[in-house]
């Protein structure tokens, strides 16, 4: 599958648009970019072993985390990987899918979330 920066970029936009108004409303200081893949420093940030990849990565202050000192701070970041959700998605459906998930997921981190909480979240949507 081949996808241009821009389509991909698209495809980020219309998972944006497709998050629930309260969530959207209430992202404070982040910016949302996607890169080709994770950096050798962000591999070895994350733990990751040789075959494992990331699809999104949070970097930031939770906005539990911020006190009444937080101001004149630097954006949090949500990088959505490109090329590791391409190669694991066999169709458009299922990349847009990955993007949506991988969105929400890494917004969820913002919010203060753990990945315990956010699988607990998803285990309880599916059912």
């Amino acid at each position: 599958m081949e996808l241009s920066d821009e389509q991909f970029a698209a495809i980020i936009a219309e998972a944006m648009d497709e998050l629930p108004e309260k969530y959207a409303k209430t992202l404070d200081n982040v910016a949302i970019v996607y890169e080709d893949e994770p950096t050798p420093e962000q591999r070895v940030e994350m733990k990751l072993r040789r075959h494992e990849t990331l699809f999104g990565l949070y970097q930031g202050i939770p906005q539990t985390g911020r006190g009444m000192g937080y101001n004149l701070v630097l954006p949090d970041k949500i990088t959505i990987f490109k090329h590791p959700i391409m190669r694991a998605s066999r169709d458009m459906a299922e990349l847009k899918a990955h993007v949506k998930h991988t969105l929400w997921h890494e917004i969820a981190h913002h919010f203060g979330l753990d990945h315990d909480r956010i699988h607990e979240l998803e285990d309880n949507h599916k059912n």
